[in-house]
């Protein structure tokens, strides 16, 4: 990873589209979901060990997308992910998804980390907690 922002590229295949051949809206988290699993594993906090080693798992809280653009069957899409806003217990991730470029959508995402055992939120472990600060967007 390099920077403030982490870039994944995605193929759309047929059965993330519909019968148009579009990227299915719902299908869109699933990319988004990706972008933030491997945001955090380029972090070194790869999230089966955090749930294994701390009980501590992500869930999302709050989302807010903006489609501009369709993605097609066979496209090569990068998923963008950078830190927006940070808690002790949650963070919320600006990402984007692009091709060639062009902006197809945006999203808010805000993620709850949570104590698996007590379903309860909880404060993300501290080394991590460090990590993403320093990613941060600074407030303007």
């Amino acid at each position: 990873m390099s920077g403030r922002v982490t870039s994944l590229a995605v193929r759309v295949y047929y059965e993330d589209t519909d019968a148009g051949g579009i990227v299915y809206y719902a299908n869109y988290l699933k990319f988004l979901e990706r972008g933030r699993t491997e945001f955090l594993r380029a972090l070194g906090h790869e999230q089966r060990l955090l749930a294994d080693e701390t009980g501590l798992a992500f869930a999302v809280r709050a989302l807010n997308a903006e489609y501009l653009r369709p993605a097609r069957l066979d496209d090569l899409i990068e998923v963008h992910t950078a830190v927006e806003e940070l808690g002790r217990a949650q963070v919320t991730f600006a990402q984007s998804i692009r091709r060639a470029g062009e902006t197809l959508l945006t999203a808010t995402v805000r993620v709850a980390c949570l104590d698996l055992a007590r379903g309860k939120p909880a404060a993300m472990p501290k080394s991590l907690h460090a990590t993403l600060q320093s990613l941060a967007t600074p407030p303007v």
